[in-house]
């Protein structure tokens, strides 16, 4: 295999196809790049692509020792390997052949307390260190992702230069990378993002139960409406793609694909992570949650066939109700609900991001996170736009819903929104995700919830004390024994 005639620039470890993507994308960059992988066929894979899209300057080794010493000092190696344990696997055979001042990047879907770790144990032998969150799939790693680097900022200076051309490229935006912060920062809003992502997903797929479950509206049709809907507020890169596979026919038989996929859908524990750090940080997030149950409930199908035929058979059938339609008023319904849902999904993240930034000190820029997300990632969006403008408006924001243009929005879409939810329910179509967004809403924009029930009812069973609203102080009743007294 033909070695450098000088040292590379960086290296990359890892050549799965995200692996081989992005190695591909940073030397069609300019920068010189050695790769090395376990499994040598797929050094020799990439480096036979490097040759097949631009003889780029991709370099291959089979042995970690001499992938370490093809490249220039101080070396900057960037991983793409499963996370957990592989991880730590990798960082061992590379760090033998390293020196102090060395850095290794990290580019997986980490946990961030696994990089915080790491940085730690690197620092002490000298090392530098970051988690870098990759987002954009297999097509943004080969022509620009969004990356989230977090970590040693000394170690993203290091890189700087390559991170800054490798990222998708927004006009008038600038490239979809920053430094996000200290520790776990880049993977935690990595994970974060991938929340978000997972909400959003639900929430198109709700608009797709409803559209074609009681709308009744054909493939054809689903794909013209979300073309429609990606010209205007919508536009993002989820609702593109969903137009795209209403329009692909099945090549193993007749009819279109998408109804031809089993309804049951995976996941890699991004998502879960999310919802439990919004539980840990007591940060509300049902949007993100139920889109989490959902999978859940997908994953049960063997179990729902079965519960579908019980109910069937004492005449309850999966639609309750069979009623006609004004199509193109239906249709409009459902793209105001996807968008009021959407903002309310996008607003936890935020507040999740923010909070986990207080208890950390990592002081993470809102709006600087909705900027690299314009473009290359999964959940780029136009919209992404307006809510960095918010943040800049005000970077104390306590929600994206009471910034003027987005509680306008809101209220301008909330009786479309009503409408939709209350449809699916009276139809027998589950909206998780905008069910609990509209709940969600309602709940944050109430001044009196019927909270003061419930921690009554904590104090009478549990002696754990209430607030007053009309005087300071912690409070505990005998509701038992005035309650006895009562009855008697």
């Amino acid at each position: 295999m033909a070695a450098p005639t000088k040292q590379t620039r960086i290296g990359l470890a890892g050549l799965a196809v995200m692996g081989q993507n992005l190695a591909l994308n940073i030397a069609e960059k300019g920068f010189s790049i050695s790769v090395y992988n376990r499994t040598t066929s797929k050094v020799d894979e990439t480096v036979e692509r490097a040759k097949q899209e631009g003889d780029l300057s991709v370099f291959g080794f089979h042995d970690p020792e001499s992938f370490i010493n093809s490249i220039q000092k101080p070396r900057v190696v960037i991983m793409l390997v499963k996370a957990g344990a592989p991880v730590d696997q990798t960082i061992r055979t590379l760090s033998a052949y390293l020196e102090k001042g060395d850095c290794i990047i990290d580019g997986g879907n980490e946990w961030y307390e696994n990089t915080e770790r790491r940085e730690k144990a690197m620092a002490e032998l000298g090392f530098l260190y970051l988690g870098m969150g990759v987002s954009g799939g297999e097509e943004g790693a080969r022509n620009g992702p969004s990356l989230m680097p977090g970590g040693s900022f000394e170690a993203y200076k290091n890189i700087e230069d390559i991170l800054l051309k490798v990222a998708a490229q927004v006009p008038d935006s600038g490239p979809c990378v920053t430094y996000i912060g200290k520790g776990g920062s880049g993977n935690f809003v990595k994970m974060v993002h991938n929340g978000i992502e997972y909400g959003d997903m639900q929430l198109i797929a709700e608009a797709y139960d409803v559209l074609k479950s009681v709308g009744k509206l054909s493939n054809e049709e689903l794909r013209a409406v979300f073309s429609e809907w990606n010209k205007g507020e919508l536009l993002s890169f989820l609702i593109e793609i969903t137009a795209d596979i209403f329009g692909i026919k099945d090549d193993k038989g007749d009819g279109y694909l998408v109804d031809k996929v089993l309804d049951k859908t995976g996941m890699k524990g991004t998502g879960k992570w999310t919802v439990q750090q919004a539980a840990d940080l007591s940060v509300a997030a049902p949007t993100i949650a139920s889109s989490l149950d959902s999978r859940f409930l997908s994953g049960l199908k063997e179990e729902r066939v079965e519960a579908s035929k019980v109910f069937k058979s004492i005449g309850f059938g999966e639609l309750l109700t069979d009623q006609a339609l004004d199509k193109e008023k239906l249709i409009d319904d459902v793209r105001q609900a996807l968008y009021a849902s959407k903002i309310c999904s996008y607003a936890q993240g935020m507040n999740l991001i923010r909070a986990k930034s207080i208890e950390k000190g990592w002081d993470l820029k809102l709006g600087e996170l909705a900027r690299i997300w314009k473009g290359g990632c999964i959940i780029r969006a136009v919209f992404l736009d307006r809510i960095k403008k918010a943040y800049d408006r005000n970077h104390d924001l306590a929600n994206l819903l009471v910034d003027p243009e987005f509680a306008k929005e809101i209220i301008d879409r909330q009786s479309a929104w009503r409408r939709v939810v209350c449809l699916a329910i009276n139809s027998g179509i589950s909206t998780p995700g905008m069910s609990t967004s509209l709940a969600y809403f309602d709940s944050y924009r109430r001044e009196r919830l019927p909270a003061n029930l419930v921690q009554a009812q904590r104090d009478y069973f549990g002696a754990h004390t209430y607030e007053r609203t009309d005087m300071e102080g912690s409070f505990h009743t005998e509701w038992f024994k005035t309650a006895k007294q009562l009855k008697n």
